[in-house]
């Protein structure tokens, strides 16, 4: 999802340079940074800290400690941010020590998305350019502050390495030893940031510096946390959205050894117990009578005739070039066609948890989330607390990919820890997480195509429904019936489209909660616009890379990937029957990738993903091997999503309960991933949604390559691809 325009609908953060570094000068008792304003106090900072600020403080020990205002929860976030702020510091990675930074919109606000979270794929785009300065503006302070103890022009010393060097002396004094003096320097009036050539760590590949912890152990994630006297509970929550608890017999639960409360609310139940084993005995043996409500009846298919519908009418729109209609009526060939997307679990690794110590006058809580601040103010809702008595504790995230951008697992928490004395942590098992997600959008798209005797557009209309996360996460972000996540992908396309008309028209489903899943609305747009521009390139029976290539004349750095990813894989060379290449294009984060996917379809139509190439101009590489990384586990997510993503619902209730009806592309399946990049002068783009929405339609174009069947609705189906008997 794109969001950097939102923050000018949810907050204004913008303060001069000259105000933020006089600002950051008057504070006295230590070297104080500001890199997100307003400027604030650290809530971890000591006397020994020498006055540190928000987010950078240097203590007289020398070690750079970054209140880190986005998570990590895969990406290499907590290596290549550190790396910005080392780089212009010119201190060694090993100096930086980072943590957790507390909920506090003002102070860690996400500046592209105006709230304190992480995640469209932009903590290094939100990032890149702040914390340089703030990095360069420490190091010419730092050499300031030297050169009036020495008594010497500042000209004359170079900061390395965590000190300051008086090159005609060699005399050296390090930075623990300047904080004091450095905060009661005056500020620059410009900081100059290092050209590209000066750069010793940016563009290296940088070993992970959370790695060590989680290879020992001693990392720890939300569901690791264990206050003294916590209890384990794990709950049923009720089958069926809108459902509420009819009645419950909890006579044998309370009779399994560990379980010591069962918690009663007017839609799920809780089993409070010593230990996980105990409390999931104590769940099965609960017999529970649900209200199904109003849903009890829906299905998938319910809500797809709904969306369909929506796009027979006119809906808002996205986007405008020429003359559509008029340029259809005269195409040579019209092309039409219904695509289709499902709703989509998350099922990350580390299990949904939360835990909770609730008083009566003060509420704490540990967890894993995307959005701290949030969880913050919902929780204190839950609790009937004010917020500055909520106490959030954050910690490493096992997998997020959005599902914890929202606050629903702590609200829940709360209200069971509200009836439980002492600290207790909740645990969805897997089936309650799959079955009570917040999932990615059902979408329906409406497309269609006029191409002049050539075989070249003339004309491109798209009319799609499904769900608005933003309108219902942040919803002054969604306006005139359009906002940047359900957008993107689906217009500004790279291709030259002399005439386009793109309508969106919202529809929410009743039954099923929706929520970002990564690459969002791309995961779905790209899907539909790479799959049909195939469409178009078979019908003017033309190469897909030849016909795609002929219409970017307006976009070189699209064309730049798109030749090289048809380079690298060997791109119009024969392969055995059954199998096929497809090519996808996209410019989605910030970033421009093209994808080659090639797959192997056998006679009983299933389909195995032999090798992806991927070519990525993402601007200014931070640290080449976060890069590869990000692509090779985007590409495996978005291959599962292909080849069997898919929620489902009868009877209002989630068919898929666990990974073998949700099933994982396992390792054995997992194909061979090589990854490129064009060396580009530019400011970072986005990495860690990219690979995800490229890839579906990359598969989905092989496997017409290979077989001659275009699939428009996913994940794949085999029954729809195995040879006659």
């Amino acid at each position: 999802m794109i969001l950097d325009r939102i923050i000018s609908c949810a907050s204004d953060t913008n303060l001069s340079r000259r105000s933020f570094l006089a600002t950051s000068a008057a504070a006295g008792g230590g070297l104080v940074l500001s890199l997100s304003l307003p400027l604030g106090r650290s809530e971890a900072a000591t006397a020994e800290d020498f006055a540190p600020n928000a987010f950078i403080r240097i203590g007289s020990d020398g070690q750079v400690v970054l209140t880190m205002p986005y998570v990590e929860m895969g990406q290499g976030t907590y290596t290549s941010i550190p790396m910005l702020i080392a780089e212009e510091l010119d201190v060694s990675l090993k100096q930086v020590r980072l943590e957790h930074a507390p909920p506090n919109e003002k102070l860690y606000v996400n500046p592209l998305l105006g709230v304190q979270a992480t995640g469209n794929s932009n903590a290094m785009r939100g990032s890149w350019k702040r914390l340089r300065e703030a990095g360069a503006t420490a190091r010419i302070i730092l050499v300031a502050a030297a050169a009036t103890r020495w008594g010497v022009d500042a000209k004359t010393c170079r900061a390395q390495d965590g000190e300051v060097i008086h090159v005609p002396s060699g005399r050296t004094l390090k930075y623990g030893e300047l904080a004091t003096e450095a905060a009661k320097m005056p500020a620059p009036a410009g900081v100059a940031l290092k050209s590209p050539d000066e750069f010793k760590l940016i563009g290296t590949p940088a070993k992970r510096l959370d790695t060590p912890a989680k290879v020992n152990g001693s990392a720890v994630y939300g569901i690791d946390a264990r206050p003294p006297g916590v209890k384990i509970a794990t709950l049923a929550q009720s089958p069926v959205s809108g459902g509420r608890v009819k009645s419950v017999d909890d006579t044998a639960a309370m009779s399994v050894k560990g379980v010591r409360q069962i918690v009663r609310l007017d839609d799920a139940v809780a089993v409070v117990a010593d230990h996980m084993g105990a409390a999931k005995k104590g769940l099965e043996a609960l017999k529970i009578e649900w209200d199904d409500g109003q849903n009890a009846t829906l299905a998938t298919s319910d809500i797809a005739k709904e969306l369909e519908q929506a796009t027979l009418g006119s809906g808002a729109v996205a986007q405008k070039i020429g003359d559509a209609d008029k340029a259809m009526a005269g195409a040579a060939t019209r092309l039409e066609a219904i695509y289709q997307v499902p709703f989509l679990a998350h099922a990350t690794m580390e299990p949904m948890n939360c835990t909770v110590h609730y008083r009566k006058d003060e509420c704490e809580i540990w967890l894993g989330t995307q959005a701290i601040a949030r969880v913050q103010s919902f929780a204190a809702k839950a609790a009937g607390l004010p917020v500055e008595k909520v106490i959030v504790h954050n910690h490493l995230l096992g997998g997020g990919f959005g599902r914890r951008l929202e606050a629903d697992v702590a609200v829940r928490a709360v209200e069971i820890a509200r009836q439980v004395d002492g600290p207790v942590k909740v645990v969805w098992t897997r089936e309650e997480d799959i079955q009570h997600d917040v999932y990615r959008p059902y979408w329906f798209d409406r497309i269609s195509a006029g191409l002049d005797e050539q075989g070249r557009p003339v004309a491109w209309k798209n009319h799609y429904a499904g769900s608005s996360v933003i309108a219902r996460w942040l919803p002054p972000a969604f306006a005139n019936g359009l906002d940047p996540d359900v957008t993107e992908g689906a217009i500004n396309l790279v291709y030259d489209f002399p005439n386009l008309h793109v309508e969106y028209s919202r529809v929410e489903p009743k039954g099923i909660a929706t929520g970002f899943w990564r690459s969002v609305g791309p995961s779905h747009n790209v899907f539909v616009t790479e799959s049909f521009i195939d469409e178009m390139a078979a019908a003017a029976k033309q190469d897909p890379v030849a016909y795609r290539r002929a219409l970017l004349g307006k976009s070189p750095r699209a064309k730049a990937v798109l030749d090289l990813a048809a380079e690298k894989s060997g791109w119009g060379q024969p392969l055995p029957k059954g199998s096929g290449r497809g090519v996808s294009l996209q410019n989605v984060f910030g970033s421009y990738l093209a994808q080659v996917a090639e797959v192997e379809v056998a006679k009983d139509g299933s389909v195995r993903v032999r090798r992806i190439v991927c070519a990525m101009d993402c601007g200014t590489v931070v640290n080449p091997d976060t890069v590869q990384a990000q692509l090779q586990s985007g590409a495996i997510f978005g291959t599962t999503a292909a080849l069997y993503g898919e929620v489902t619902l009868k009877n209002g209730r989630v068919e898929q309960t666990n990974f073998d009806t949700y099933q994982m592309v396992r390792m054995n399946e997992a194909p061979a991933i090589e990854v490129y990049t064009v060396k580009s002068p530019e400011p970072p783009g986005g990495m860690g949604e990219t690979g995800t929405s490229s890839i579906v339609p990359g598969i989905a174009n092989a496997i017409f390559a290979a077989t001659g069947k275009r699939l428009r609705k996913m994940p794949v189906d085999p029954n729809v691809l195995k040879e006659p008997v």
